[in-house]
């Protein structure tokens, strides 16, 4: 079972592990439960995680389209039997919705992918509470509440100094700690970053008629671009990748007034929306980081740590369970004379995910450029484009085969 360290009960002393994982989110958490079972010793270092603010019997704002990378990497963890299975929902189609007088369409379904399921949409709360109850019973696992101050990196080890004067001893540290990542920011790692002028505004709906496990997507021009994603039963939760100053428009409406707004693209699919919780509105910046490198001497970077992607495919999450089952992967099959935090292994790490992440970088930051654009004739194109896409079988197997993680 695993140890939790207090920085009160911590104070002035050092600990040891093999690896050193900073953050407290799913992708920080599954790290550790990945990397331990793999026969690492493992501290997981974060702050105390913030107190769930949504109802119990409420849905949460945030929810995560989670692909098949992530359902084998968590199954293989024993986190995904743990879910509450009746608040996760398998997506059994995509549906791509155009824009302007003549607007153009895509659509994916499970039967023509050859698969059971396209992806699975759960909540965030759902799966930090199944990641704490499988950290909870973990071998090889201390979690350590407290902030990191300072890292110093050697030949053979990294030390992570502590607000309250203790200290970690690691050959790795793994940065799992977020866009504004802290380990990011003691290596000398440069970065691009780019805000798209966007807000993500998140928040649930009861819909008049059964969306049928169908997620729906529609770029609109000056609009933005709006995603609904079904949950279980007649609901759905709303991505609404929005520009700043639409998105302070609809953060000061109240819900129903954003309901009203949705039906001119929801009407005829989904019926009308009711609120399902109405003072459970949130949203988030959207922006491009692309970091230089996702490793540095001694230290490894997953997740939001290592870039962040727009969210119109909902694959942000997904990268970052491509980069753990990866960074696993390459530790586990370093030859023995090498240990975690050797250059060479950690090279093939960012070798083995350069690919994978270019791609999304690339895919997402262009067709946020393109269907962010209002001029008539880049709308045409753009909707030829899905036209030609969706009556081309071949590419558009490659595609979903991509965005499925399979």
């Amino acid at each position: 079972m695993n140890k939790s360290t207090s920085p009160s009960t911590s104070a002035a002393s050092t600990l040891s592990a093999e690896i050193c994982i900073v953050g407290n989110g799913a992708i920080a958490k599954t790290t550790a439960l990945g990397l331990a079972n793999a026969g690492l010793k493992v501290i997981l270092l974060g702050p105390p995680a913030a107190p769930v603010t949504t109802p119990a019997e409420g849905w949460d704002a945030r929810v995560y389209a989670l692909n098949h990378t992530a359902h084998r990497l968590l199954s293989s963890l024993k986190v995904w039997g743990a879910l509450d299975a009746a608040r996760v929902t398998p997506v059994d189609a995509m549906i791509i919705h155009g824009d302007g007088p003549k607007p153009g369409g895509l659509a994916f379904d499970a039967y023509g992918a050859h698969t059971d399921t396209l992806a699975w949409i759960l909540e965030e709360r759902n799966l930090n509470q199944a990641l704490d109850a499988a950290l909870r019973f973990a071998q090889n696992v201390t979690i350590v509440g407290g902030r990191a101050a300072a890292l110093q990196r050697g030949d053979d080890l990294a030390t992570v100094k502590l607000a309250d004067g203790s200290s970690i001893e690691a050959q790795l540290v793994v940065g799992a700690d977020g866009a504004e990542s802290w380990v990011r920011g003691q290596c000398d790692i440069g970065l691009d970053y780019r805000p798209y002028g966007q807000r993500g505004v998140v928040t649930n709906f009861a819909c008049e008629k059964p969306h049928h496990g169908a997620a729906h997507q529609w770029f609109t021009g000056e609009q933005g671009i709006v995603a609904l994603l079904p949950l279980a039963g007649n609901q759905v939760s709303l991505v609404w990748s929005a520009p700043d100053a639409l998105a302070d428009t609809l953060r000061a409406e109240a819900a129903q007034q954003i309901a009203d707004r949705l039906a001119v693209y929801a009407a005829d699919t989904l019926g009308a929306l009711t609120p399902l919780q109405p003072e459970l509105v949130r949203d988030f910046p959207l922006r491009l980081i692309r970091p230089h490198a996702m490793t540095s001497p001694r230290v490894a970077l997953v997740g939001d740590a290592a870039h962040v992607v727009h969210p119109m495919a909902g694959h942000g999450m997904n990268l970052g369970f491509g980069d753990v089952a990866q960074l696993i992967e390459t530790l586990a099959a370093r030859e023995p004379q090498r240990g975690v935090g050797d250059a060479r292994v950690l090279a093939r790490y960012e070798r083995a995910r350069k690919e994978d992440v270019l791609l999304m970088q690339v895919t997402t930051d262009g067709l946020a450029r393109l269907f962010g654009a209002d001029a008539e004739p880049l709308r045409a194109v753009r909707n030829l484009g899905l036209n030609l896409l969706d009556k081309i079988p071949v590419l558009k197997r490659r595609l979903i085969s991509h965005a499925m993680g399979k």
